[in-house]
């Protein structure tokens, strides 16, 4: 029994090592010893990402701040938050709850709730100089990303689905150090280390396009759908993106010029230079940049925007937290300014 025992206790610390190990790589790639911060809402994959993140802090002797977001979307949500801090206290994990004060979203909540949580951790960030956040996105993340993407009929930019890194609001650096990593090994860990975690109600709630997906997914594989090739496919079409990006950029070095950080122009002659998805590309990392949030609109919405902005008509709309305004020659994009994203409450 004891040999059993110590078989097993072996098995289980291989399977820790190897995943902290392409964790370890990640992170030590993008920030080595520096600062950062990462978001905890309870729930297995980020619980994993709060024990991986302590062991490489204590090994390089990284300060971490570990945050917790009260959207306050539901009537419970902050004792929610409370009893996700007690999780991380009983671990000698240091965290701090901050709450959203503004206005509760009713309609599209998980884009909107997406949006205040990266916020909220933006400014967090900023106020202390911290320019590195790791969140826990994992495989399963990416391959239901494709899906939905590919349901929405999505072009190379949302098909490619989530890289490594990616810049928020050109100030804090997203890392994924999860991306290989399937969810079945996170929740393995966190079980192990934490011995729970916080169930969220919206994961079975079928309103949501996700939940739908997620069953699809375990259907299909129950059929024989293979994820290793899916993830295939996806890493393709990122070399794919990044090749793109390329010519996206020097589309943007001719055609695109910031006033400020929330306003800027485009030369109408990008409509005659450059080629649909390089146009497309453009307008969605203008829109996101200027309106600050880290999602850009729906790629059929700014594909319509641009459709429109070509006809002689056009004159002005909003999109995404942006107005788009037509003058002779050119457009001009700033942030609506009535959407205030940026309050937050520290508690204690």
């Amino acid at each position: 029994m004891r040999r059993k025992n110590l078989i097993v206790r072996k098995k289980v610390n291989t399977k820790i090592s190897k995943v902290y190990h392409q964790f370890r790589q990640t992170v030590f790639r993008n920030l080595h010893k520096k600062s950062f911060a990462i978001g905890v809402s309870g729930g297995p994959d980020s619980l994993c990402l709060a024990y991986l993140s302590k062991k490489y802090a204590l090994e390089f002797k990284n300060k971490i701040h570990v945050l917790i977001i009260n959207h306050n979307l539901r009537k419970d949500s902050y004792k929610e938050a409370l009893k996700v801090k007690t999780i991380l206290r009983k671990k000698n994990i240091s965290s701090k709850i901050i709450s959203w004060k503004g206005k509760i979203p009713l309609s599209n909540i998980q884009k909107k709730a997406r949006n205040i949580r990266y916020s909220l951790i933006s400014d967090y960030c900023a106020k202390r100089k911290i320019k590195y956040l790791l969140v826990a996105h994992h495989t399963d993340d990416q391959i239901e990303n494709f899906f939905i993407r590919l349901f929405r009929g999505s072009g190379l930019t949302g098909l490619s689905s989530m890289s490594e890194d990616y810049s928020y609001n050109n100030k804090l650096k997203i890392i994924r150090p999860f991306l290989n990593i399937k969810k079945v090994d996170l929740k393995f860990i966190t079980l192990k280390y934490f011995k729970t975690y916080i169930q969220d109600p919206s994961n079975k709630d079928e309103k949501f396009l996700r939940v739908k997906i997620r069953k699809f997914k375990k259907k299909m594989e129950t059929e024989g759908l293979n994820t290793s090739n899916i993830m295939k496919t996806i890493n393709n079409l990122l070399s794919a993106n990044k090749a793109m990006n390329y010519y996206k950029n020097k589309a943007f070095n001719k055609h695109v010029s910031f006033l400020s950080k929330n306003k800027c122009v485009i030369n109408e002659q990008i409509f005659i230079d450059e080629a649909q998805e390089i146009i497309f590309k453009s307008f969605s990392d203008i829109l996101s940049l200027v309106s600050g949030q880290y999602y850009p609109p729906r790629s059929k919405k700014i594909l319509n925007l641009i459709k429109r902005l070509q006809k002689n008509k056009y004159k002005k709309s909003t999109l995404g937290g942006c107005i788009v305004e037509k003058k002779p020659g050119f457009m001009l994009i700033y942030k609506e300014t009535k959407v205030k994203l940026s309050s937050y409450q520290p508690s204690k």
